[in-house]
């Protein structure tokens, strides 16, 4: 998507013609032909920029390097009052941006689709830059699983410190490694305690069930894959293929896990792109008695999912300001009121775009909602198997 605003961008630069003022910024202006008096594809008459029989630009392309980088940095750094209406609208007045697209009065406004594809890589872009910041914290482990964990490094430490020797590690690496390796087998001091007060009584007979033969064991913690099923009689092939393949994507023990959540976040672009359709199908399922053609619902689907995009990116911006200025309880109510007013718009433009009454609106506002929320649901399992059946 990105490469498709850049290459429309970029065209859009080279089409226009050469501004007088551009020239100075390299040297010496060059004597320009005459603009063209007939269409050189058809021949016609021209009577302005665009031939009038074939449609082709009555455009001189012999422009010098310089004057076309111009114009392509024009593109992108002249923000005009188009665009700055057209957010504007977006915020405050989603459902008048929809009403006025499918009254005619289109001039004025961005394109519904540049402009969702604009919010849309502003917005995962975003997600991505705060995907790759997420970590895993040792001291948040459960005691319960920090307990298994210690165990189970702790019956390898002789193997891991044996692997260690084996490969050709600086001295710092060394010690980094080493360190990590003796905080992993240091117990907790929860668990200390509690394994203190807990004595095993000396008449006290461990008591043992036997295995269940049907489930599969693994051993201790670091021998475990991350994805399993337990039941190995039952297992079918699909389900094979799948724990196939999560191995091969996210490592048989999670090591590739992070390079898995980056391409799956990756493909969430496209697979909102997909659901755009499909949000106003239904829409025209819900509408379909007011005889509304479906390209209506799509350009307000473009619409509301921009709007989408661009509040919840204002949100998290002004939840990020307001924790860092005010007292938590009362930005805490600050930023629900944000999320209520988020709610609130989106509820007002089905009411305007759509004209019905409250009862109505309110009904079909939570019935849509939660159908769009399986839809979602459902294309978010597709990404997530896709993802996981793709080769690398």
């Amino acid at each position: 998507m990105t490469k498709l605003i850049v290459g429309d961008t970029a065209i859009s630069a080279i089409e226009q013609p050469s501004s007088p003022l551009r020239h100075r910024f390299f040297g010496r202006r060059k004597k320009e032909r005459p603009p063209p008096t007939h269409c050189e594809n058809c021949g016609a008459q021209l009577y302005g920029r665009w031939c009038a029989q074939c449609g082709q630009a009555a455009i001189d392309y012999r422009r010098s390097f310089g004057a076309v980088i111009l114009d392509v940095l024009n593109e992108f750094l002249n923000w005009d009052s188009k665009f700055f209406a057209t957010i504007g609208l977006l915020i405050f007045k989603p459902w008048r941006l929809t009403n006025e697209f499918v009254s005619g009065k289109r001039v004025r406004h961005v394109h519904p689709l540049r402009l969702y594809l604009l919010a849309s890589v502003l917005f995962f872009f975003a997600v991505n830059y705060g995907a790759k910041g997420l970590r895993l914290e040792p001291g948040k482990i459960p005691e319960k699983g920090r307990a298994a964990v210690t165990a189970a490094v702790a019956e390898k430490r002789d193997e891991i410190q044996a692997k260690l020797d084996k490969e050709s590690l600086s001295p710092e690496q060394r010690r980094k490694a080493l360190e990590a390796l003796d905080y992993l087998t240091k117990p907790s001091p929860a668990a200390t305690a509690a394994s203190e007060e807990q004595q095993p009584s000396p008449t006290s007979a461990p008591t043992s069930s036997p295995p269940d033969s049907r489930k599969r064991t693994y051993g201790s913690v670091n021998d475990r894959p991350f994805i399993a099923f337990d039941n190995a009689k039952s297992t079918t092939p699909f389900e094979r293929w799948l724990e196939a393949r999560a191995k091969d994507k996210m490592g048989e023990h999670g090591t590739k896990m992070g390079l898995f959540i980056t391409t799956l976040f990756s493909n969430l672009p496209y697979m909102m792109l997909c659901c755009i359709p499909l949000f106003a199908f239904v829409l025209k399922m819900l509408y379909i008695r007011k005889k509304i053609f479906y390209i209506d619902h799509l350009i307000y689907a473009l619409h509301i999912h921009s709007f989408a995009y661009v509040g919840v990116m204002l949100i998290v911006l002004l939840t990020m300001g307001v924790d860092r200025v005010m007292p938590g309880a009362f930005a805490g109510w600050i930023i629900a009121l944000l999320w209520i007013a988020f709610a609130t718009q989106i509820f007002l433009s089905i009411r305007r775009v759509y004209r019905q009454g409250w009862f109505f609106t309110i009904f079909k506002f939570f019935a849509g909602g939660f159908v769009y929320l399986i839809v979602l649901s459902v294309a978010l399992a597709a990404t997530f198997f896709i993802t996981i059946a793709l080769p690398d």
